[in-house]
């Protein structure tokens, strides 16, 4: 009896995935179909079977590679092509892509790397390649309308204090260890690579007309936009502010802070009641509209 379409398709994603090569993992699997490699794959006296098969293989890894050079372009850049490509052959051995996605097949890059040598020589290394996932994941993140300038006049000064505003879906803040936006940076500019400094970093990510951005943000920016995060009524976000730097120093800040973030496209205004925030969220989400 010849296998079922879903064992054919098992048996060959076993092979293109087999670190020894197809014709060696072939021999290591049980329950063979009767007629051996040709009862799935034929073959001619130009390419035997398993060559074809080995095409396939090829071809599923180097797109792969081609995939992480997009989405890690600074790894890439302070590995080098050589180191590259052994990094990406030793995590596809560890998590060979279960998602019908491509979009997931480098998700846990940032662990693999994390319990690894490779921080031996590079220990900023699992920190960039988080940043550089990140960036690829607000890139795919959700959309909602983002509040901007228009929206903000149209708000009476009575409604300011009761304003309920949270942060866009798409948007994030990401916990480093290392400043390794400075080379994320200095890839995208074109500039010489150097090594990052060592030292806690709060970097905010966002995506504008389809376009990432990123930047550091200071402890108090940090502490602002995490209340953002959370959802939180404008005053309230005010009084924390205040009590930080003082009443004087807190508009200027503040004013800075707010045009900032509608610049950069962070916000949505929710329609919720304290109590009730999430399904507000929700409802805001569920509003689509393009990015500013």
């Amino acid at each position: 009896m010849p296998p079922s379409l879903a064992e054919t398709q098992n048996l060959l994603y076993r092979l293109i995935t087999a670190t020894s090569g197809v014709e060696e993992g072939f021999a290591a699997e049980e329950n063979l179909p009767l007629g051996g490699i040709t009862a799935v794959i034929r073959g001619d006296s130009r390419v035997s079977a398993f060559e074809r098969v080995e095409v396939y293989a090829n071809m599923y890894f180097y797109r792969l590679l081609d995939v992480a050079k997009e989405d890690f372009p600074a790894t890439f850049g302070v590995l080098g092509e050589a180191n590259f490509h052994n990094l990406i052959t030793g995590y596809l051995v560890e998590y060979p892509p279960r998602d019908p996605s491509i979009n997931e097949a480098f998700r846990h890059l940032p662990d693999f790397v994390r319990r690894s040598q490779w921080l031996e020589k590079w220990p900023y290394l699992s920190s960039l390649i988080g940043l550089e996932r990140a960036l690829v994941e607000v890139f795919l993140g959700r959309d909602a309308r983002p509040l901007n300038c228009v929206d903000l006049r149209a708000i009476s000064w009575g409604e300011w204090s009761s304003l309920w505003i949270a942060a866009h879906p798409a948007a994030r803040v990401l916990d480093c260890e290392w400043r390794v936006d400075e080379i994320v940076r200095a890839v995208e500019e074109g500039l010489p690579i150097s090594e990052p400094s060592r030292g806690p970093t709060a970097i905010l990510l966002w995506r504008t007309n389809c376009v990432v951005g990123h930047r550091r943000l200071d402890d108090l920016e940090q502490a602002a936009f995490k209340m953002i995060q959370e959802n939180t009524d404008f005053g309230t976000l005010c009084e924390m502010i205040a009590f930080k730097i003082g009443e004087e120093a807190t508009p200027p800040v503040v004013q800075r802070m707010l045009t900032r973030w509608l610049e950069d496209g962070v916000l949505i205004r929710t329609v919720a009641e304290r109590g009730n925030i999430q399904q507000g969220v929700r409802a805001v989400e569920n509003t689509r509209g393009s990015d500013t």
